[in-house]
């Protein structure tokens, strides 16, 4: 049995959620998020608490029991708390700026990359240099956080570039000259 399947979910106030089949919607302060599940698991109301459950045993069930109760885990989340990924900009010259639904990153390229964000995603940057990207979607989070950090990864020997705010580079020496 799935230890991630078979742990209840438990429905803050303020979340309502509505199960139509193999459909489910999760309403709550910050937005409504939607997720279509597989035919071989059933959400079960047990007092305030919501549980996963699979039909039968085959591989297949035992495969999606735990991604389902994560998935719909992450929609109560999203919904009442919300994501945050926070990045961090070090390099000399380096920084970026947030406007409504775009964030231009100067991070030593001719140009500046601008980077128009989706709808449900939220971006802000403080002293220049750190970007945070919030929003109900966890997946979308990390998915704009990745394209974020792909413009300018960190490289190894002086460390510039974009990284996860807490990220390590490991860092290599430079050249050892001649002997």
């Amino acid at each position: 049995m799935s230890r991630i399947g078979k742990r209840p979910i438990s429905i803050p106030s303020g979340v309502t959620i509505e199960i139509n089949g193999q459909n489910i919607s999760v309403t709550g302060k910050l937005g409504k998020l939607y997720q279509l599940l597989p035919s071989l698991i059933e959400l079960k109301w047990e007092g305030d608490t919501l549980v996963v459950v699979r039909e039968n045993e085959s591989r297949t069930a035992r495969e999606r029991h735990g991604l389902c109760r994560t998935l719909v885990a992450n929609m109560v989340e999203g919904v009442s708390k919300g994501f945050e990924k926070r990045l961090s900009i070090q390099g000399v010259g380096y920084r970026a700026a947030a406007q409504a639904n775009k964030l231009t990153l100067s991070v030593g390229y001719s140009k500046p990359v601008e980077m128009i964000m989706p709808d449900d995603i939220q971006v802000a940057v403080e002293n220049n240099t750190q970007v945070i990207v919030t929003g109900t979607d966890k997946a979308i989070v990390g998915n704009v956080s990745a394209k974020i950090r792909a413009v300018r990864p960190p490289e190894p020997y002086k460390g510039k570039g974009i990284r996860y705010l807490g990220e390590v580079v490991r860092r290599k020496a430079g050249k050892s000259g001649k002997k």
